[in-house]
């Protein structure tokens, strides 16, 4: 017969570590939103701007991984 155990098994704790937060976008600066120049009439007339999709990050805000 085998000796009895007279010790109980020590657990471990499990730590959690917070997810990591991606970096941000350099081109929008993590907002997913770039200024985009209105251009109008036949000579392409500068008249404003207006808010465009961030085409590098696709509007996340997240740097892309390469």
């Amino acid at each position: 017969m085998a000796a009895k155990r007279t010790t109980t098994p020590r657990t471990t704790k499990k730590t959690t570590t917070a997810p990591a937060e991606p970096d941000k976008c350099a081109t929008c600066k993590g907002s997913g939103l770039v200024a985009v120049a209105v251009r109008v009439g036949r000579r392409h007339r500068n008249v404003g701007q207006q808010e465009g999709f961030c085409l590098a990050c696709f509007g996340t805000g997240n740097a892309t991984s390469d």
